[in-house]
């Protein structure tokens, strides 16, 4: 029997990469599912039926857009009118842009703030009051290494994700003794499908081979010298819905190789 029989997980931004990966391992805990995120419909529903065949459970798709507060109520009623509870919270859905900041479009600064921030604060406030009467919940936000430290260009991202990081411990305290923890992780670059594709026209643009690009400049700063994987980042989700790790809250874990300690 999963850790996580009988209970419900909402996870935004599911669709692919570190939120598809945290679905899949809840599920395979025994958690029934709602995705959340965008993709062609036909790949949307490959992914959707996938879980629920490989691990019996129930997964139902949102196409919410977390930028709009009323969708972002209704994602978590959803979860919560079909499964009768929304146990567990993952807030992964996240977009970037990358600008000077004197040429960084405003809308695009409120689009990042929106979805990689505001998104969470609205999903949390609409999920606790179920956890609340349930005397259980487990919230965990995706952030970033960008939590703990700066690159230059990428103003609105690190803003939210320090926010992530902020938010996080203001929720953990407010709901420290509701048996509901509230935690962050901060990947640092994690090996995605997006990111085999930006290889080839980096190599171009600076002139590189592919494993200079690579160990240059996507892996850069972490000392490593090697990806994190959206797998690696979901078992540390699992783990943090475990009993094993009912005390630990308010916390922002790095998984970065080493990107932070540096």
């Amino acid at each position: 029997m999963g850790i996580l029989k009988g209970k419900s997980a909402v996870v935004t931004g599911s669709t692919s990469g570190i939120g598809l990966a945290c679905a899949r391992a809840l599920a395979a805990a025994g958690a029934n599912i709602v995705l959340n995120g965008m993709g062609v419909p036909a790949d949307v529903e490959k992914e959707r039926s996938a879980i629920e065949s490989e691990f019996a459970v129930k997964a139902i798709y949102s196409s919410a857009d977390m930028a709009k507060p009323n969708e972002i109520f209704d994602l978590i009623a959803l979860g919560e009118n079909t499964f009768g509870s929304v146990d567990i919270l993952v807030n992964n859905a996240g977009i970037q842009h990358v600008s000077p900041i004197e040429e960084f479009p405003a809308e695009k600064w409120d689009a990042v703030i929106a979805i990689n921030l505001s998104a969470a604060f609205h999903a949390i406030r609409a999920a606790v009051p179920g956890m609340k009467r349930r005397s259980w919940g487990r919230i965990i936000t995706t952030a970033s290494a960008h939590s703990l430290v700066a690159s230059p260009f990428k103003s609105a991202y690190v803003a939210a994700k320090h926010g992530i990081a902020g938010l996080t411990k203001a929720v953990a305290l407010e709901l420290a003794r509701s048996k509901i923890t509230c935690n962050c992780i901060s990947p640092g670059y994690v090996w995605t499908p997006l990111v085999e594709k930006q290889i080839p026209n980096t190599m171009v643009a600076r002139k590189l081979r592919r494993d200079e690009v690579i160990s240059d400049v996507l892996l850069a700063a972490q000392p490593t010298k090697e990806f994190v994987t959206a797998e690696q980042v979901a078992s540390l989700a699992l783990f943090l819905c475990s009993a094993d790790a009912a005390q630990i809250t308010g916390a922002n874990l790095a998984i970065d190789g080493g990107w932070t300690a540096a």
